[in-house]
């Protein structure tokens, strides 16, 4: 007997779904904080594999913090969420259905326009709930025809309103065909007083999804149906489909095909063509569908070649067992697994989180196809012929006896920081998770965890629990011990007038400090500039990275003295050299006291015209006479360099001013 595979070309993902499914999968490859409201999808394996990178369901808006991104789900949601979303201040990313988005937009206009809205659907699932959330009034929601049909012959007198009907995308397209030519056959008859409006929102792909299983299951001996049992458009499948094939099979996924069982849904004893037909849900994703092609191949291939399976499948079993170190071959790698042969009839799946617990990676970045990996089995299910197998259980047994012998020896480990968590971070170290305080995780206590999440860092045991395997460290205690040895090295080496180039780490009133390798130092505020300046962020900032000289030392104290103004840069110098007594020169009115006035001659250099000097008449109030930022003309008539004191006079240049001069 021949048998041949047929699977359907619309089985699995649609675009809505899939869409949904590129997001949150994206978010959380960028390592995004992220929930879903409600399952993404109704299907487990997907579900499981976004909690396992991080990203779960839940089923309540409280209690997320701001941090979180909450995506909207391709069912759609009532329109008094997104109000809810805006009212607790969270982000959100929509990946409503654009055919569920069209359904909200009829039913809010319709409901405003005053119609009574009619909803073909199950009135539990999120599709039809966040489509009541759109109605002004409450809609009727009918599941099935009969129930949509008692309805209209009981109330066709009562309801004198327009009625609007439409589906749930994913409702049966018969029954709907049922419902519609009901309602023509009533509005030709006169049995309905209103107008009726109706829409046909049954997503196209949905509507494709049903017609081809429908022709597939006419002519298949044994239909397959995968998808999660709480998918509506996966349950409307599989009751097309029984109702067209006598051996139907609703599966979520290839773990639950028994090759026992299918050896006695396909006789061996006929010459006929025998037809497996496969679909799946639009919840479905491919992966899935081709792990059951593969499986049903592999049945097929031994049926051909008439293996006994029972007696190969019980000495397969007696193999293997939960506890026990295998060698496993790598046969397969999807985004959320790989597939193993164990050597038995068993399948293996590492799932990723049995994998490793870096975030960062997917299957194929620690295992190959071909590859030889020796695994610790976690689950035995004899029945489906599955086993479940934990590289990461393994790596962390050895990792655990390095984290041993580093407590001993007081080794310095290395590791990659993989979660933040309630008290401190998570650091893993040769395969071994490694709790690290918040208090022991960076140097000072006010540094924010979060800045050390994917990052390498290094860390020494302080404490081991042996008996439950758990081991606590200290970044900061290295982080400790590299700064002491760099300050002994410094102070075995430095002197004064020694130059360095370090970075300013922070900045107070009277100074900025300055990192000089491990030691700080500080620039005091007259040391920073050769103007006058009322605080250090006027010159530098925090991370600057600045050239400065030692100008002090006390190691007892600790303490480090620094200069950064040179002396070349020293504006007296400049002044000496081009500028003497009796020098007219034109300045800038910087302050204003009640004796006389500061004029800037150049930058960093300010004279003194006594109110005496302003003019040539008697000055009560400068302010009278000059404001700051004013220009004027004045001649030098002292100089002390020593005091660094330069007086000047405005009334010199004006007539009579030999006068002024003498007094």
């Amino acid at each position: 007997m021949k048998i041949e595979i047929k699977t359907a070309e619309s089985a699995g993902f649609c675009f809505g779904v899939s869409r949904a499914a590129e997001t949150a999968f994206g978010m959380a490859e960028r390592g995004e904080k992220a929930v879903t409201f409600g399952e993404l999808i109704h299907n487990p394996s997907v579900v499981n594999d976004l909690a396992d990178r991080g990203i779960r369901a839940v089923d309540s808006l409280d209690g997320l913090s701001g941090d979180e991104t909450v995506i909207i789900r391709s069912h759609g949601v009532p329109k008094s969420v997104y109000g809810l979303l805006d009212e607790k201040g969270l982000r959100y990313v929509d990946c409503t259905c654009p055919f569920v988005e069209r359904i909200h937009k009829i039913a809010a206009e319709k409901s405003r326009e005053g119609c009574d809205i009619i909803i073909m659907g199950d009135k539990d699932h999120p599709e039809v709930v966040g489509i009541s959330g759109f109605c002004e009034n409450s809609p009727y929601i009918f599941k099935t025809f009969d129930e949509f049909s008692l309805f209209l012959k009981n109330n066709y007198k009562k309801l004198k309103k327009t009625l609007a009907i439409m589906a749930q995308t994913t409702y049966n397209i018969s029954m709907w065909e049922k419902c519609t030519q009901l309602v023509r056959r009533m509005q030709e008859c006169g049995e309905l007083a209103g107008e009726v409006c109706v829409f046909n929102t049954i997503c196209s792909a949905t509507a494709n999804r049903q017609a081809e299983a429908a022709m597939l299951a006419k002519s298949a001996d044994l239909m397959i149906v995968i998808g999660g049992r709480r998918s509506s458009n996966t349950l409307k499948l599989f009751n097309i489909c029984s109702g067209l094939c006598s051996r139907c099979l609703l599966i979520e996924s290839a773990d639950e095909i028994d090759p026992c069982e299918m050896r006695k849904l396909i006789p061996l004893d006929t010459g006929a063509i025998f037809t497996v037909g496969i679909t799946a849900g639009a919840s479905t994703p491919a992966y899935i569908i081709k792990e059951v092609q593969r499986l049903m191949s592999e049945i097929v291939k031994n049926l051909d070649e008439d293996i006994n399976f029972e007696e190969a499948l019980e000495a397969s079993f007696k193999k293997i067992y939960t506890g026990n170190r295998v060698k496993g071959y790598i046969v397969a790698v999807n985004n959320s697994e790989a597939v193993v042969d164990v050597g038995t009839k068993h399948t293996g799946y590492a799932p990723l989180s049995e994998l490793t617990d870096d975030p960062g990676l997917k299957p194929s970045d620690i295992v190959k196809v071909g590859d030889s990996v020796d695994f610790i089995v976690t689950k035995v299910n004899d029945q489906d012929g599955v086993v479940y197998l934990s590289k990461k259980k393994l790596d962390a047994r050895a990792g655990f006896e390095a984290i041993l012998k580093a407590k001993e020896d007081g080794t310095i480990l290395d590791g990659v920081v993989t979660n933040v968590v309630k008290g401190g971070v998570l650091v893993l170290s040769n395969g071994a998770k490694v709790f690290i305080p918040a208090s022991q995780a960076t140097a000072r206590r006010d540094e924010p965890l979060e800045g050390l999440l994917k990052k390498n860092v290094k860390f020494k045991i302080i404490d081991v629990n042996e008996q439950r395997e758990k081991a606590v460290g200290s970044i900061r205690a290295v982080l400790n011990a590299e700064k002491d040895a760099a300050k002994a090295k410094f102070w075995e080496n430095v002197k004064v007038g020694d130059v360095f180039k370090g970075e300013v780490k922070s900045i107070t009133n009277y100074g900025a400090f300055v990192d000089l390798g491990g030691i700080d130092g500080m620039v005091h505020i007259s040391e920073l500039s050769w103007n006058r300046i009322k605080h250090p962020s006027e010159v530098v900032k925090v991370g600057d990275v600045l050239e400065v000289f030692v100008k002090d030392l006390d190691q007892e104290a600790n303490r480090i003295s620094l200069g950064y103004k040179k002396d070349s840069d020293n504006p007296w110098e400049k002044f000496k050299s081009e500028y003497n007594v009796d020098d007219v020169v034109k300045a800038k009115v910087v302050s204003i006291t009640p004796f006389g006035a500061f004029a800037q001659i150049i930058p960093g250099i300010d004279g003194l015209i006594h109110i005496s000097q302003i003019a040539d008449k008697r000055v009560t109030n400068v302010k009278d006479v000059l404001e700051i930022g004013q220009e004027v003309e004045a001649k030098i008539t002292e100089i002390d360099i020593d005091k660094k004191r330069i007086s000047m006079s405005m009334r010199a240049l004006l007539d009579g001013s030999e006068e002024a001069s003498e007094e």
